[in-house]
């Protein structure tokens, strides 16, 4: 029995599980493929090296795949990767990497990606996150495990958003979100933390007390930000929970909000 509608067209040297579903009228390309359980939406587009794992809910209209708004791209094979569990919604737009970049765009896994969202060229994003509607990234951008983004939430180039971290609506990020942390306004500032997030994912009370006693450390005793890093990165020798600072402080490049 196939599961691909009679007008779509597949190039014949796109690879494609038996069991992948695939609408009206949509194009595959021929370096395309699609793991196990994956459905395509009518009127998508999937072009460009894009590997997309098993069991993919892909919704109309997506366009996934597309040569990275760079103009320093010069037809380079970059790539797509897409995990496993995934939702994309409609006119979603999601670019392949550039050479002068890592090469390639990555998406974990377990993502729930709201219609009109773009991710540009190089844009590392984990897993279990969230994205609302209309929320777009800039080029060379990372997005940690856990984290939702709030409608119209912009993210500048090359920033970060840590594990767990949470933006408002129309939050404007230009510089790195810590893990846990809400962001809010044009010019995002912290403003609190996503202490109902971490209770949904099962931290324990006194789990997010100490997040909370980090947050002090960085946004209310008045330290210096290194000063503030290092008491965080001691705190972390004896909390698991606080081991994701260390990776975030490492390769935080635009510093991040305060």
């Amino acid at each position: 029995m196939s599961f691909i509608h009679p007008t779509a067209i597949i190039d014949p040297k796109a690879e494609l599980d038996s069991s992948v579903k695939v609408g009206a009228y949509t194009i595959i390309g021929a370096n395309v493929q699609i793991g196990a359980g994956t459905e395509i939406g009518p009127h998508t587009v999937i072009e460009g090296h894009t590997t997309i794992g098993e069991n993919n809910k892909i919704f109309q209209f997506a366009s996934l795949g597309a040569q990275p708004q760079d103009k320093k791209w010069r037809g380079e094979p970059t790539r797509l990767i897409i995990g496993n569990g995934n939702t994309i919604r409609e006119f979603t737009t999601f670019n392949t990497g550039t050479v002068t970049g890592i090469g390639e765009t990555r998406v974990g896994d377990d993502n729930w990606i709201m219609a009109y969202v773009h991710l540009a060229h190089d844009c590392v994003i984990g897993s279990h996150t969230i994205f609302a509607n209309n929320a777009s990234l800039a080029g060379h951008v990372t997005i940690g495990d856990y984290v939702v983004l709030g409608g119209y939430t912009l993210v500048f180039q090359f920033c970060q958003i840590g594990d767990y971290a949470m933006t408002a609506f129309a939050a404007g990020v230009h510089k790195d979100v810590p893990p846990y942390v809400m962001a809010s306004g044009y010019r995002a500032e912290p403003a609190g933390l996503n202490s109902e997030g971490m209770r949904r994912n099962g931290f324990s009370p006194e789990q997010i007390a100490r997040v909370k006693d980090v947050y002090k450390i960085l946004y209310r005793q008045g330290l210096g930000l290194e000063e503030a890093k290092a008491e965080v990165l001691k705190m972390a020798e004896t909390a698991p929970e606080l081991a994701v600072f260390k990776n975030f402080f490492d390769t935080s490049s635009r510093g991040i909000i305060r």
